[in-house]
């Protein structure tokens, strides 16, 4: 049975048409009947398929007839978006083989060659295959050709697919089936011991993990127990994939499936862990990396009643989302709440989304920051993720913050524009490389601080699409920023505290104010926006009160009785506003977290 197995993996740059291809791929092996076929099947959430990209991996089993034997082919597709690289990575430990997939109107990019990176140091099976070649503006030859180059390949082993009309589908499942290898056990005895790589929860039969069957078998109400905490639990249920769950007996050493264990309480269940029968001798695997957080960001519940709701709600989405970390924060003046960590912006905006979206929730989210390394002026050391958590202005001795190096593919016609959005984000730019017919390869060094103020946006823009990045996590090196805070009728919130870089500190106030002016909805009385940094205001604006037109019915006659219902009004705005209290709606916060267009 081992031999008749094929674990596969695509991988790709994001929009390169891998959710597409694999549709086809259902259609071929009759894996979804006709009349249930769908686009981006594979995408269950409903922001993958408004969004069109894919952001959880999603594991599918098919039956393939080659030269009249009978193949399973297990699927796992995976997320292109560089926030989701983590998912890739623990999608690829558990397949043999990987189809790296490449636009045939784009060629590679920067996120192509961090995916095979990847792939490489998981030991898989790689097979190169050029999509969209339906494409009027396809470029078979050359991309056929750049591949061979880049990954030492004979041009003739490089398949051609259409994901749209299922061109060279049915070449490609043939492909799979004569270079992926075979799983590959030599376990002999009782019991079965399985890769745990994801979960899903259900309200009614709690956590169902995705497994790898790396040896023996695993059988439906068998005891089985997670080896990093020690739980025992029945096996409620396994099944696979088919893409919907289908329950099954058993799953064998190779196959790839669900296992249902019950269990609902946190922190039993870890992505990494190993899950064996009670019978099974063979010692836990070393698990996946612990993944990084790069973007930290405070949430709070819109009242101090939803507490309680809020920490439910990551807590299940935890489950499904392992690079999601959390921990309480009652340290704001906005209440208590969560300092989470994520993998990027889009990341954090995902999570975000689906906490309005599945939960019914509303949180307050302060501004996106990362991890700081301060001493201050008695030569004590701490880490700091949130503004909030600096030290007061004079207090500082230094401050080191986390770099990155980039990879940057582009045409060689948008260096210049490149090099000087570069310049603008503090970047040290190495070599510029000839890397194709028609592009480059730039090389740069910047702080993760400036690779967050929007520069995938600003880089898409100033090359019109065609530039692509990547990037990995540097050293720790010395930081010239300060603390913005916000000031809203003269009460500090530190949702708004934001660390800007020194040089930029009076134009980010400028634009934090003025944002905040355009906004914050009116009140009954004036409301004074400002920025402060280094014991000063740096910019400040002003909202007018909301304004009743008390002298409307009045015709004719002396202008005093005009001048005294206007005094009267005035009187009574002056007493609101020393009883003032800012009530700041969560979608602002919302708005002031996403960038600006062009900024």
């Amino acid at each position: 049975m081992l031999s008749h197995i094929r674990n596969f993996s695509i991988i790709a740059h994001i929009d390169h048409g891998k959710s597409t291809l694999a549709d086809r791929m259902l259609e071929v092996t009759k894996t979804i009947e006709v009349r249930k076929m769908r686009e981006q099947v594979l995408d269950a959430m409903d922001l993958e398929r408004e969004r069109g990209i894919t952001i959880k991996m999603q594991p599918v089993r098919m039956s393939f007839r080659d030269k009249g034997q009978e193949y399973i082919l297990n699927l796992i597709d995976t997320p292109g978006h560089i926030d989701f690289g983590y998912e890739v990575s623990r999608a690829l430990t558990a397949v043999e083989g990987v189809i790296l997939l490449v636009d045939a109107t784009q060629g590679i990019q920067a996120q192509t060659l961090a995916t095979l990176g990847m792939a490489k140091a998981a030991g898989c099976t790689i097979i190169p295959v050029i999509s969209k070649i339906d494409a009027p503006a396809a470029r078979v030859p050359e991309i056929r050709e750049e591949l061979s180059k880049n990954l030492s390949v004979d041009p003739e082993s490089i398949l051609s697919v259409s994901g749209k009309t299922g061109e060279g589908v049915q070449e490609l499942l043939e492909a799979i089936v004569v270079r992926v290898p075979a799983p590959k056990t030599e376990y002999t005895g009782q019991g079965g011991r399985a890769l745990v790589f994801d979960f899903s929860y259900s309200e009614h039969r709690g956590v169902v993990a995705f497994v790898r069957v790396l040896d023996g078998e695993i059988r439906a109400k068998d005891t089985i127990l997670f080896s990093a905490v020690g739980k025992k639990m029945i096996a409620l249920e396994t099944g696979w994939f088919i893409p919907a769950e289908k329950s099954a007996d058993s799953l064998k050493a190779g196959e790839i499936g669900y296992v249902v264990t019950g269990i609902k309480e946190p922190g039993v269940a870890i992505v990494g862990d190993t899950l064996k029968t009670s019978t099974c001798s063979l010692p836990a695997f070393s698990g996946y990396a612990t993944p990084r957080p790069v973007v930290w960001a405070s949430l709070y519940p819109e009242t101090q009643d939803e507490f309680v709701l809020l920490k439910q709600a990551l807590t299940r989405l935890r489950l499904s989302d392992a690079a999601l970390s959390f921990e309480e924060d009652g340290s704001s003046i906005l209440g208590k709440g969560f300092r989470c960590g994520f993998l990027g912006m889009l990341h954090l905006e995902i999570v975000t989304e689906r906490l309005r979206r599945e939960f019914n929730l509303e949180p307050v989210i302060t501004t996106p920051s990362i991890l700081y390394q301060i001493v201050d002026t008695k030569g004590n050391e701490v880490s700091v993720f949130t503004p909030v958590q600096f030290p007061e202005y004079g207090m500082i001795q230094q401050i080191k913050e986390q770099w990155v190096s980039l990879n940057i593919i582009t045409p060689p016609r948008f260096l210049s524009p490149i090099t000087q959005l570069l310049y603008e984000h503090e970047s040290i730019v190495g070599a510029a490389n000839l890397f194709a017919d028609d592009r480059m390869v730039i090389e740069a060094e910047m702080p993760l601080r400036e690779l967050m103020r929007g520069f995938f946006d600003k880089l898409k823009s100033v090359s019109s699409g065609f530039a692509s990045l990547s990037y990995e996590f540097g050293d720790m090196r010395v930081a010239d920023v300060m603390r913005m805070d916000v000031l809203v009728a003269d009460e500090l919130i530190p949702a708004f505290s934001r660390v800007v870089s020194t040089r930029r500190i009076d134009e980010e106030a400028r634009a934090t104010v003025e944002k905040l002016k355009k906004t914050l909805p009116r009140q009954m009385f004036v409301v004074k926006i400002q920025a402060k940094a280094g014991g000063r205001i740096v910019a400040s604006e002003s909202i007018s009160a909301m304004r009743k037109d008390v002298t409307g019915y009045l015709y004719g006659g002396d202008v005093s009785r005009k001048k005294k219902l206007l005094e009267k009004q005035k009187k009574g705005k002056e007493r609101r506003g020393e009883h003032k209290k800012m009530h700041i709606p969560p979608d602002v916060f919302l708005k002031m977290v996403k960038p600006d267009e062009g900024r």
